[in-house]
């Protein structure tokens, strides 16, 4: 089984931390190939730039020689899930969707600790989506920016954990953490507050698994229809367009 790990952002330090936890959560014999956009955002914290990154994703899965057999979408929030479920056959796993469907499978109600003030909007959103905002006791920003998460992982934990404890107030009985660069710290926050903290990435790639060893696939009779490919869109996918760098 080979799972496509994107992710949102074309930070390739962040590719590769949020490669390790997906391969160090896939089962035996599960092969993780982590990749980001080649354009976009260096970070997604807000509408403006999530719009960018969800058709830097899209470009990406249209025009990628990799082969596989689900996807993970690491961006927490919406960076084209939609749009990739509509574009493959193959199951479509974001980790919004995926750390909130087992975070009530353990918890009452759960809470989502994120980065940026300007992204718990989007996330409210993604969780709508879902069908599972009814069950999210609340979502709190750590104004810690995406990029500076592993810069200071002492710092993190704590803002995580004062979000948290805010959290757990608030009614949720269970955690989820609310950015893919937030991976690998789940574990260090059950031990500090005592209940189930979810992490996307990890949930994703399980429930990728599952689908694929339960022979499930994207549905194409609905919204996700494949697109007509051949119809006109000028210039898309832009990777297919992007002049080749020539060596000086």
């Amino acid at each position: 089984m080979r799972i496509l790990v994107v992710n949102c952002n074309t930070s390739a330090g962040m590719t590769a931390a949020i490669g390790d936890v997906a391969r160090a959560a896939a089962l035996p014999g599960t092969r993780v190939v982590a990749v980001e956009p080649s354009w976009g955002v260096s970070s997604a914290e807000g509408f403006y730039e999530s719009f960018i990154s969800a058709a830097a994703v899209l470009d990406l899965l249209a025009t990628t020689e990799e082969s596989f057999d689900a996807v993970v979408m690491a961006g927490f929030g919406e960076h084209g899930r939609e749009g990739a479920r509509q574009l493959l056959d193959v199951p479509v796993v974001d980790i919004t969707e995926a750390a909130a469907a087992l975070a009530v499978l353990v918890g009452h109600r759960f809470g989502v600790v994120t980065t940026a003030p300007t992204a718990v909007a989007g996330i409210e959103h993604s969780l709508a989506t879902a069908g599972v905002a009814g069950r999210c006791a609340g979502i709190r920003a750590t104004a810690i920016g995406v990029l500076d998460l592993h810069g200071d992982l002492d710092r993190t934990a704590a803002a995580l954990i004062a979000g948290g404890r805010e959290l757990i107030a608030a009614g949720a009985d269970a955690l989820v953490l609310g950015c893919a660069g937030m991976a690998g710290l789940d574990l260090e926050l059950e031990r500090a507050l005592g209940v189930p903290v979810i992490d996307g990435v990890a949930a994703a790639v399980a429930l990728c698994e599952s689908l694929v060893r339960l022979g499930k696939t994207t549905s194409k009779a609905g919204p996700y229809t494949r697109p007509d490919l051949l119809k006109d869109r000028p210039g898309w996918p832009v990777g297919l367009h992007r002049p080749v760098p020539v060596d000086a």
